[in-house]
């Protein structure tokens, strides 16, 4: 390999590395692409406001937790591993899905600062009752205000 060649290599790798630090924020990747926040947030990308405007249970699962636990639900592995919510038996306890979401657990960040508690109801209920989950007792939004305490 010759003088130049490295160079032109070193510089390469360079120019890599500032892509690739530049573009892992969805805000960059929306300008990159010439669309705007908005447009990437209605194509279901992971919301990046602090607040997130869904409101069904559904919706709410789409923005926020198939990014980990997949859209079938079933997690993956990989850079981490994301457990499954597909037939997870952990369910059955409305309280513990409950409790995940509003404090977090372990890997799994807390969104009761970012999700009402209508929301919160909404996506833990939903979760609950699909994915081969079928637990009828419901998450009401005074469960949840009782779990923020």
């Amino acid at each position: 390999m010759t003088r130049g060649s490295k160079i032109s290599r070193a510089l390469d790798v360079r120019a890599l590395r500032r892509c690739l630090l530049v573009f892992t924020t969805p805000i960059a990747l929306a300008a990159w692409v010439g669309a705007t926040v908005g447009t990437a947030q209605s194509a279901n990308f992971l919301s990046t406001m602090t607040r997130y405007p869904e409101s069904s249970g559904e919706a709410l699962y789409d923005a926020i937790c198939q990014g980990c636990h997949m859209a079938d639900a079933k997690g993956s592995t990989g850079a981490g591993s994301y457990p499954a919510l597909a037939a997870d038996s952990k369910l059955e306890a409305a309280g513990y899905a409950l409790l995940v979401v509003v404090q977090g657990q372990k890997a799994m960040p807390s969104f009761g600062y970012a999700l009402s508690d209508e929301q919160i109801a909404a996506v833990v209920n939903y979760v609950r009752t699909h994915f081969d989950n079928d637990y009828k007792d419901e998450v009401t939004v005074a469960d949840v205000e009782a779990a923020r305490r």
